[in-house]
């Protein structure tokens, strides 16, 4: 958004300064006459060789440049009015007029009141001298008043329709971003329905296996193996409802998950987290869980679990009363370590983050 709005206010800027030295060489240069107007000349033309240096890169001209621009300006603009006879104000020798306000706009582009403003005061400079120099009737007064008016009020215009091509050009572009935020968003959901879809029908894929056998009476339920497997199922599927859940911690919210099926089948379970939560993807979440559940579904009445996140790692641990069949290896970035003693067993799942 913020890009395509400084494209078009730079286009306006490098307009405004073109338009502002054509008219100055090519308008202004023949009605030069005298060493006074020669110098405004020379200044009006130093301020635009130095608002040039921003304008041309596409950038506003600074503040403090700004300023001290528009105070030569308006001093060039008041030593070239007074260069010329009061009866010939606001008349072809008066060349600085319309000329000033053009260089106003270009130092004062990005700050509409203050550039309005100036052109009040050179306005202002301008009525001052006619008042100041020779009698003039209200007539007169009022003439000059709406001749410089309408030059002014072209300038105005000319700044107002700039600030709302800008206006539009921020709304479309803010429009055409949330536009493609919501695709992203659609497209994120989508791929997220689709992986979610995939893993329940991988966790089916081993859940109905099971299930058939039990309705067949292949497999008995009284069987230790069979509980086992059975545990493991719903514990697995549990921890898939959990993944889906939007809270603050996933990963402490799924060892909850299991721990909480595993206290439904009678074990006593303690559970200990310490550290800040860290994020940690979805694979990784899995990998660190996975042996965690095996451990749960092999402790006989008790079980210690631990989550510890130190800097950029994360370990996962359970100590439990129970020594499990087989013990699942982690992926490549999960690193999973078992040990017996006697009637106890210890496992522990670390994953350490990529460091940014």
């Amino acid at each position: 958004m913020g890009e395509t709005a400084d494209r078009v206010l730079g286009g306006w800027r490098i307009a405004l300064l073109t338009v502002t030295a054509v008219i100055q060489v090519g308008l202004s240069t023949p009605r030069v006459n005298g060493a006074e107007s020669w110098s405004a000349f020379a200044a009006l033309g130093a301020v635009l060789v130095v608002a040039s240096w921003w304008v041309l890169r596409g950038r506003p001209v600074p503040w403090p440049v700004g300023a001290a621009g528009t105070v030569v300006v308006l001093a060039a603009a008041a030593v070239a009015t007074s260069a010329v006879p009061p009866g010939e104000l606001f008349g072809d020798r008066h060349w600085v007029f319309g000329l000033a306000g053009w260089h106003l706009l270009v130092l004062l582009f990005d700050r509409p009141v203050a550039a309005v403003s100036a052109l009040g005061a050179q306005l202002a400079l301008d009525i001052l001298r006619l008042v100041t120099s020779t009698p003039a009737d209200r007539a007169e007064i009022g003439g000059v008043m709406i001749s410089g008016l309408s030059v002014i009020s072209f300038q105005v215009a000319t700044l107002a329709t700039a600030m709302v091509v800008h206006r539009r050009a921020s709304e479309a572009a803010e429009a055409s971003a949330e536009r493609d935020r919501l695709a992203h968003r659609k497209a994120l959901a989508e791929h997220q329905e689709a992986d979610q879809r995939s893993r329940f029908a991988g966790q089916l894929g081993t859940t109905l296996p099971l299930l058939a056998g039990l309705a067949d009476r292949t497999l008995d339920p009284r069987d230790e193996t069979v509980r086992r497997r059975c545990a493991l199922a719903a514990t697995q599927l549990r921890r898939l409802f959990a993944e889906n859940d939007d809270v603050p911690d996933p990963l402490v919210h799924e060892v909850s998950a299991c721990v909480d099926l595993a206290e439904r089948r009678g074990l006593t379970v303690t559970l200990a987290v310490s550290g800040e939560p860290a994020p940690v993807p979805t694979e990784i979440r899995r990998e660190l869980t996975t042996p965690l559940m095996t451990a749960l579904v092999a402790a006989r009445s008790q079980a210690r679990v631990s989550v510890l996140r130190t800097g950029d790692e994360v370990r996962v641990a359970a100590i439990t009363d129970g020594e499990p069949g087989a013990t699942p290896n982690g992926s490549g970035p999960v690193d999973v370590e078992w040990h017996a003693w006697g009637e106890r067993s210890w496992m522990e799942a670390k994953w350490r983050s990529e460091p940014n």
